[in-house]
């Protein structure tokens, strides 16, 4: 359960644009996951690493730490429990885009639940 909260806690700072304190709540949570559910929380950390560096102006970091994400969370589409992982698949392609180009991202992916 207390698991289950700091997930939930972690998912809402990556909507929030909090990607440091996200990386920092999921890292916490995956340590100790076993499975597949420790490759996709890995998934999603790469994603907030990743924007945590766009934010700092760091783009290199930046497209690697969303390349990493990008090829992990290929492997949990179109849905992961509650997430709609198709969505935010296809949101990181169009951020990692945005990287590549030398453009600023104006609309980072969020994370999105299913019913």
């Amino acid at each position: 359960m207390v698991q289950e909260t700091a997930r939930r806690h972690g998912l809402e700072l990556f909507n929030a644009g909090e990607f440091f304190e996200c990386h920092e709540v999921l890292e916490d949570i995956w340590r100790p996951s076993t499975g597949e559910e420790r490759f996709f929380l890995q998934a999603l950390i790469h994603y907030a690493v990743s924007f945590y560096h766009h934010q700092q102006g760091n783009q290199t970091g930046a497209a690697l730490q969303l390349e990493k994400g990008l090829r992990k969370l290929a492997g949990y589409l179109p849905r992961f429990k509650e997430i709609d992982t198709a969505t935010l698949y296809r949101d990181g392609l169009t951020a990692i885009n945005t990287i590549t180009a030398g453009e600023k991202i104006q609309r980072f992916p969020r994370i999105e639940f299913l019913r």
